[in-house]
């Protein structure tokens, strides 16, 4: 068995209780909505739905992957519930959000992927906040490019899709290729070049700078605006170790050269998540 390393002092985060979260919870279950702050454990938790936020989780709790860092439910999927779509908008509504983030579990069983699910909910989202940012993160779609054109008449503000680490680690992701998960945000920029397109990074599970560095400039080269790197936290003892606590000041020093490389926006640190503080970047709506 893998040894368990100790988590630094700079990886602690207190667990609160608060009006705000109880509500947004309250909210979830009343709703029957799943999130991915729950799904995956996320360390922000408290934090996020304190400050009225949360990440949605589309279309079930169980993922057709196996991906050996997550803590999403794996195995058989549940039916596409048509009438999420706007339990999400009311949901958006109700809290008030300036930006949501909805992301979802994938669902290769489906011959979409799960996109057109995604754009109807994009399209409630509109119809009543329309001045809320919209920001997805989607998986690949099993590498099927002519999928992103069913968001053509439903585009996000922000269309995100995390490469998670760099080629040399990709066996934690059996069922992807870093490849096609640049060509996909690479395509989504040629589609919908008037959006933000972003992409995320965990370190801690072996990776070294220069790789980090050298998937930063493959993101650029595919024109991604946004970057999240974040310290991967292994969520359960079947899952992959984490090999390396990375310092502050190592991310601090990813932040200077993501930002030397033209990045629009760069989170940084060791409790940056994909959805973690995403109301912070500057989106101007069109009227």
């Amino acid at each position: 068995m893998t040894e368990r390393i100790k988590k630094p002092d700079w990886l602690r985060k207190k667990i609160f209780e608060s009006p705000r979260k109880r509500e947004v919870l309250e909210l979830l279950e009343r709703r029957k909505l799943n999130t991915v702050c729950q799904g995956a454990k996320c360390p922000n938790l408290c934090e996020c739905f304190d400050r009225g936020t949360a990440t949605f989780m589309i279309m079930g709790s169980n993922c057709t992957r196996r991906c050996s860092f997550c803590a999403v439910g794996k195995g058989c999927p549940t039916p596409i519930d048509s009438n999420e779509p706007i339990q999400v908008a009311e949901a958006v509504a109700e809290l008030h959000l300036k930006h949501s983030v909805i992301t979802s579990v994938t669902r290769d069983d489906l011959p979409d992927g799960g996109a057109s699910h995604f754009a109807k909910t994009i399209q409630q989202i509109r119809k009543l906040s329309p001045e809320t940012v919209i920001e997805i993160l989607t998986p690949d779609f099993g590498g099927n490019l002519e999928l992103l054109q069913l968001f053509e008449k439903n585009l996000p503000d922000i269309f995100n899709h995390n490469l998670e680490t760099v080629p040399r680690l990709y066996s934690i992701r059996p069922a992807a290729s870093y490849t096609r998960s640049l060509e996909f945000l690479a395509e989504v920029k040629k589609l919908y070049p008037a959006i933000l397109t972003k992409s995320g990074l965990m370190v801690g599970l072996g990776e070294t700078a220069e790789e980090i560095n050298s998937v930063m400039s493959d993101l650029r080269k595919a024109e991604c605006d946004i970057i999240s790197i974040g310290q991967y936290l292994s969520p359960g003892l079947g899952n992959t170790p984490v090999v390396e606590y990375i310092t502050p000041e190592q991310f601090d020093s990813y932040s200077v050269n993501a930002k030397s490389l033209g990045f629009k926006a760069v989170f940084s640190g060791p409790f940056v998540r994909s959805s973690y503080m995403a109301d912070l970047v500057n989106i101007k709506k069109k009227s």
